[in-house]
């Protein structure tokens, strides 16, 4: 039987796996046009998912991934330190939703994470909603949870096997049962509660699963009925326009994006008699503004006048003037705002420094809070009668430290409980090295780069490296704990995260010095932090290993195309590398504003001009790859990541090993659906880096 199905892969896929493990795949000749440029695209079938002949050929692939990845996790001692370390990581402290908190516990390894709540902070958590228990499977995920006004039902989305299309069921709250309500062909929706009512959300028309978005709509569902009898409320069939919406103090919002994502407009209706008639009290926004919240019809935001972040607002009913409340703090970054009844909490950051500031609906300020150990933070909840914030800080190297904020007093310490225990620190506060420090780019500009290894380790130029980046969206980039990258730290390895321009880390300018016709920018950016660590002696090209995902893997993978020479190891998860399709499938479309459009003769030059996959080379040999997707990944499709590997490894100069790793029943974040598939995942990754800069 095996041998019979070998012989079948063979009629598909001409594959002869040599000492390097380079796969030879078919070219069937294929080409893309465009604004009188042609662009032959020989690896054009992988595309065809649903095909036999592409199934086999992934399967064949990831045969000869996973068996090279297993025999390098059995080499170290990576999957022990990240459980073992896991489990003496302390917990963060519940999200407060309504009237309950919230936390998720994962009760089996092998099965998704539970949903808890508690009704106080000393409560013992009670289980909500096991993802398993509803869908009898092992892959689902809990993407979201939301309680209705009075907390009388929480609304959840599921996610099985990981894709972006989602399901929104409901559970009451009084005898702790799942209602019949489901809610199907969601994707990219919040839910909005009309108070204890019923639901709205955005259902998406696509039948095809990696079909180019279409159509969304916003439809109401009333608690009882069924999906077939909802109200149809907004429809952007016409306009193809994308939306966001929320409703706040019995008034749906909408945030309506036209399609080339240069134009917003703003409308709300009143949702108390279900009959809804919308004002559009913005039209035709170009500003970028940033809505930050509405409260009595105070429209508050950040505009970009202010680089930096300020918050302003103007009233909904009639806008006269714009008045700044809190102006911006020149560099520093205004991270986020949390809108309380008497406060503002405004979270700040300067340069890898974080701190909460806090001041009244008049503008004045209050107090200042700053973070320990310059960790990052999420503010948890606030009770209204101490006047305390309960925050949980964490790091790279930190898991998590919950504190209590008295906003009267000044004074700030560690909180816990008889269930909220810290457990003792995994290392001294000292035992690592943090610092957040600049490199000139290749046009003079300032990147700030964060750089964490063991305090006192020799800095020779032979350090194993790990650099990430993520440049894309005005994102800002913030800490994440991991329990793997604690190890190959512990074991002398550096870690490095350049904050390219793309992101959002030096305001809203740097993101536009990042995107469109300046993306290239991101990509330099990254090359020019390579270059900045091998001169500074944190290591050298034999020793620097580079990763990113989603955006990020687009970046890592135009670095690689365009400096081979700088990097030993390279891994690109979920990676964005077909430029020229990037309007054929899924929500490319919605992007054209990031990327560039390829309608447009200019940016789709641009769009190919650093795609990875076009921008390949045959007569290179590239770094040692891990080529790293999801077969459900509705996001970036996952044959970007087949195309990209296909050709790589079918090119005679290449003698570095190109791996392709295809996560099944998965989808834009991995195997996150268990524990042990995650810890197996990290445990490969991190395996796969510390074999290849070190041998």
């Amino acid at each position: 039987m095996i041998m019979t199905r070998f012989l079948l892969v063979l009629l598909f896929v001409t594959a002869t796996v040599f000492s390097q493990q380079k796969i030879e795949t078919k070219k069937v000749p294929s080409t893309i046009s465009k604004h009188g440029i042609t662009i032959q695209d020989d690896y054009a079938w992988l595309e065809n998912t649903s095909d036999k002949e592409v199934a086999d050929w992934v399967t064949l692939q990831n045969n000869v991934s996973e068996e090279k990845l297993s025999e390098l996790v059995k080499n170290y001692n990576f999957s022990f330190k990240i459980k073992d370390y896991d489990y003496l990581s302390t917990n963060g402290l519940p999200n407060k939703k309504g009237k309950y908190f919230y936390n998720t516990y994962r009760i089996d390894k092998n099965k998704p994470s539970v949903l808890y709540y508690r009704e106080s902070l000393n409560d013992l958590g009670k289980p909500l909603v096991d993802p398993f228990d509803v869908y009898k499977d092992a892959n689902v995920v809990l993407s979201g949870y939301f309680p209705s006004k009075n907390s009388r039902y929480l609304a959840f989305k599921i996610s099985p096997n990981g894709s972006d299309r989602q399901e929104i069921k409901f559970k009451d709250f009084a005898n702790k049962k799942y209602l019949d309500d489901v809610l199907t062909d969601i994707k990219f929706s919040n839910v909005a509660w009309n108070d204890d009512k019923g639901v709205f959300y955005k259902k998406n028309s696509n039948k095809e699963f990696f079909a180019k978005d279409s159509t969304y709509q916003l439809y109401y569902h009333k608690i009882g009925d069924i999906q077939s009898k909802d109200q149809l409320v907004f429809d952007t069939s016409n306009s193809k326009s994308n939306f966001n919406f929320f409703t706040k103090q019995n008034k749906l919002y909408i945030i309506e994006i036209s399609e080339d994502e240069t134009t917003k407009n703003y409308y709300y209706s009143t949702i108390e008699n279900e009959q809804f008639q919308f004002k559009n009290f913005i039209k035709d926004d170009k500003s970028n503004l940033e809505l930050l919240n509405i409260i009595n019809d105070k429209f508050y935001f950040s505009d970009e006048k202010y680089s930096w972040g300020n918050i302003s607002y103007f009233d909904i009913n009639n806008r006269t003037e714009n008045i700044v409340l809190i102006p911006q703090v020149y560099s520093h970054l205004l991270v986020g705002a949390t809108f309380l009844e008497n406060y503002i909490i405004c979270k700040y950051n300067n340069m890898g420094k974080y701190y909460i500031s806090i001041y009244d609906y008049s503008g004045k300020f209050i107090r200042k809070f700053e973070a320990p150990h310059n960790m990052d933070f999420q503010i948890r909840f606030y009770d209204e009668k101490t006047n305390e914030l309960f925050v949980t800080f964490y790091s790279y190297t930190i898991s998590s430290l919950n504190y209590k904020l008295n906003i009267t007093t000044g004074a700030n310490d560690i909180y816990f409980n008889d269930f909220i225990q810290p457990k003792p620190t995994l290392f001294p506060f000292n035992y690592f090295e943090t610092k957040i420090i600049t490199y000139k780019s290749r046009d003079n500009k300032d990147i700030p780069i964060v750089i964490n290894h063991k305090k006192g380790i020799e800095l020779n130029g032979n350090n194993p490296t790990l650099l990430r980046a993520y440049g894309g969206f005005g994102g800002v980039s913030s800490p994440n704990y991991d329990t793997g990258l604690l190890h190959f730290m512990e074991k002398g390895g550096v870690y490095a995260f350049a904050q390219v321009r793309g992101g959002g880390e030096k305001g809203k300018n740097w993101h536009k010095e990042g995107k469109g016709l300046k993306k290239i920018n991101s990509i330099n950016d990254f090359v020019d932090a390579a270059e900045f660590l091998i001169r500074e002696k944190y290591t050298n090209p034999n020793k620097l290993a580079i990763n990113g995902g989603s955006h990020g893997g687009l970046v890592v993978g135009a670095a690689m195309t365009q400096r081979p020479d700088l990097f030993k190891v390279v891994i690109s998860e979920m990676g964005r590398l077909d430029m020229a399709t990037l309007d054929k499938y899924t929500s490319g479309i919605h992007h054209f504003d990031e990327y560039g459009n390829p309608n447009n003769k200019e940016e789709f030059q641009s769009l190919i001009s650093y795609s990875p996959y076009h921008t390949i080379k045959e007569d290179v040999n590239y770094p040692t790859c891990l080529i790293i997707t999801s077969e459900n990944d509705d996001r970036v499709p996952p044959f970007q990541s087949y195309k990209f590997a296909a050709r790589l490894q079918n090119r005679t100069a290449q003698k570095n090993p190109i791996y392709l790793k295809v996560n099944k029943t998965a989808g834009h974040s991995g195997n996150i659906s268990s524990y042990e598939k995650r810890v197996k995942q990290q445990s490969e990754f991190y395996s796969f880096i510390w074999e290849y800069l070190n041998n």
